[in-house]
């Protein structure tokens, strides 16, 4: 299996061929990206939820393109047969770790070992350790006005990598065997981007001159005399550095050259050597000196914390009375808001929350109006707002909205499905909307604008695009009408793409024949 350029290895027995390639990965590495995946916690627990999947995303020793990514299926491996193995990954001073604020992980990690019988005394430390969420705002993000906001993964990857990372998957069944393929690629990209983001981070101080590269060291300005030396005191600690990298560099060579029978059986062994893992390179190892931190679990991170937010309260005349309890609401209780009888005007429209808002494009694709909120990170009352003033039903996932049920009669729904092609099926069976082929397409995808009534030529598609948007030449000589938004200004025209995402929503609609929904 592959993602993002690199194998994937589910490893789900030690008795397997996928833990052999692991162990011989992770004494050959000298960068790993951590995460963890458990079960969605409903309501509150006594305990930690259980680990089911850690991933680990290795870069090889001297080859920064050579990635692999490990997927230990802790719900099938013997916790106690990999507990000794892993300790010395967490610890192992010549194996760089990354994460992502990954110290929930670890203590949901160390429980699950702990509560596991015969599965060790769990993880108390990793070092040494690089938090990708504290080197991104320290040393990556470009906008110092916007710094204290939250900076989630997926947002950093877009800003550095130019990826979308979606983190629809997050909340699903971990439990579950076997793992979908999404999930096992949704799992593996959260470890590997760590790798990623870090690498532009090593460019960046290489080209700032913060670090330096043994290839960098001028050899031809160390040929001094001792009055030189002694003129330009930088010159000694100069030449002192250049003596250190040869003396690592060959320390190093040294060891790579451990014979491969050696290094084999002592993979092999029960009781796994740290020792064998060759040391960094001198460029990381001036990372690590310069920003290395290390990940400890304290006394008082052993025990889950208790809201005191919840349960029973005394009131000011001394009684006890229960919090109110927000009541979860299962099903769609219409009307909806644009029901003819309630004044409106038939035609279905929803307004989308950020956490569903690509199912606004999907919806849009069928042809139904489906409006995002005005801002990026916009309160509870101007959403709220938006939907009275536009007569929409806001679609969510976020339990909290539902207890502003009482300001939108009939004008919310908690979707309960977490794919986007899933939730739009959920949202056309619980609204019974009908959707039929030539719906498809039929509004911007980009703005939700509706389209001119008459198809433009080509020249005029050229004219309306100037300064705005590119046509291809290869459209050029081809019989295609475009359509421009009449709102955004948008073109479209009926090439691949647009054929493509036709059939794809008569595939996901199910849409028969007749053209109705099947």
């Amino acid at each position: 299996m592959e993602a993002g350029g690199c194998d994937i290895h589910v490893v789900s027995s030690t008795d397997s061929p996928e833990f052999g390639r692991f162990k011989w990965a992770v004494s050959h590495s000298s960068i790993i990206g951590l995460d963890a995946e458990w079960k969605p916690v409903r309501v509150h627990q006594a305990t930690f939820p259980p680990v089911l999947l850690l991933q680990m995303a290795c870069r090889l020793l001297n080859q920064e393109d050579s990635l692999v990514v490990f997927l230990l299926d802790l719900s099938q491996l013997p916790l106690a047969e990999i507990h000794h193995l892993l300790t010395h990954v967490f610890l192992s001073p010549n194996i760089l770790k990354l994460g992502f604020r990954f110290k929930q992980d670890l203590l949901y990690l160390s429980s699950t070992f702990r509560s596991h019988s015969g599965g060790g005394g769990g993880f108390h430390r990793v070092e040494p350790y690089l938090d990708i969420a504290s080197i991104y705002s320290s040393h990556l993000h470009h906008h110092k006005q916007t710094r204290k906001k939250t900076n989630s993964l997926s947002s950093i990857c877009q800003e550095l990598l130019g990826i979308s990372l979606s983190k629809e998957l997050q909340c699903s069944d971990w439990s579950l065997r076997p793992l979908t393929q999404h999930q096992i690629t949704y799992a593996a990209l959260d470890a590997l981007c760590l790798i990623h983001i870090f690498h532009v981070f090593q460019q960046r101080l290489l080209k700032q001159g913060t670090i330096q590269s043994l290839t960098e060291v001028e050899y031809s300005d160390l040929n001094l005399g001792l009055k030189q030396i002694l003129r330009e005191p930088d010159n000694s600690s100069r030449i002192l550095r250049t003596r250190y990298c040869e003396a690592v560099e060959m320390v190093r060579a040294t060891i790579l050259e451990y014979p491969r029978r050696q290094l084999e059986a002592s993979l092999k062994k029960s009781s796994w050597d740290s020792s064998i893992i060759p040391p960094m390179d001198y460029t990381l190892l001036q990372i690590v000196r310069q920003y290395g931190d290390k990940l400890i679990l304290t006394e008082s991170d052993g025990k889950p914390r208790t809201s005191k937010k919840k349960g029973k309260r005394k009131s000011s005349t001394g009684f006890t009375c229960k919090e109110k309890q927000v009541d979860t609401i299962d099903d769609w209780q219409g009307p909806p808001p644009w029901d003819s009888l309630l004044g409106g005007d038939g035609c279905p429209k929803f307004l989308c929350d950020v956490m569903v808002e690509g199912l606004a494009k999907h919806l849009r694709c069928v042809g139904i109006d489906a409006a995002v909120p005005y801002s990026k990170k916009p309160e509870t009352r101007e959403l709220i707002d938006q939907a009275i003033k536009e007569k929409r039903v806001i679609l969510t996932r976020d339990a909290k909205l539902l207890r502003h049920e009482y300001l939108l009669r009939n004008q919310i729904y908690r979707v309960r499905n977490l794919l986007k092609n899933d939730q739009l099926l959920e949202v056309i069976e619980t609204f019974e909307l009908k959707i039929c082929e030539d719906q498809l397409m039929s509004r911007c995808t980009k703005c939700n604008g509706k389209f001119i009534q008459k198809p433009l030529s080509i020249e005029e598609a050229l004219e309306a695009a100037k300064g705005f948007q590119v046509i291809p030449n290869c459209l050029f000589d081809r019989n295609i009408e475009f359509w421009q938004c009449t709102d955004c200004n948008q073109l479209y025209w009926e090439g691949t793409q647009y054929h493509n995402a036709v059939q794809k929503f008569i595939d996901v609609c199910k849409i028969t024949s007749t053209g109705s929904l099947g």
